[in-house]
């Protein structure tokens, strides 16, 4: 069975009580429990893990080496510059996914750009939950 790492990154604790108009009203416990009973559903075992701590995310991407087959990331406010992150992800041999449950190209000028996203094999954003729903599912499949 394929094993997928879910990394969310800085504020992503904060689900359902931040902004709940941008980010729904899902809490993060949640969210991650949604996300293991989805993956088990699709057929991959996932983990999910949630740092505020830029260098612990660091840790997690580089924990995926030899022991996931995907990755799928949320860095939150990390993905428009943390140039460690997309070294991280650039360091591991385990592809990718960029995940934002907001559409961060319909928000602010500087969550446009993303630094991370480089690294990876593509970008889900503005779905919700269904922006971890579809990487798992990718992730599943291939």
């Amino acid at each position: 069975m394929k094993k997928i790492l879910i990394i969310n990154g800085v504020n992503l604790n904060m689900l359902g009580s931040r902004e709940p108009d941008v980010y729904g009203k899902t809490d993060y416990a949640t969210l991650a429990a949604e996300l293991v009973k989805f993956g088990a559903e699709v057929g991959v075992t996932v983990d999910v893990v949630q740092s505020n701590i830029e260098g612990e995310i660091v840790n997690f991407i580089h924990s995926a080496q030899g022991n996931y087959d995907g990755i799928i990331i949320n860095p939150g406010a990390f993905t428009h510059y943390s140039i460690a992150l997309l070294d991280a992800i650039k360091s591991v041999e385990v592809p990718a996914i960029e995940v934002h449950i907001s559409n961060v190209h319909a928000r602010e000028e500087f969550r446009h750009k993303s630094v991370t996203a480089s690294a990876c094999v593509g970008q889900i954003c503005g779905l919700g939950v269904n922006s971890y729903k579809l990487a798992i599912k990718y992730f599943a499949e291939v």
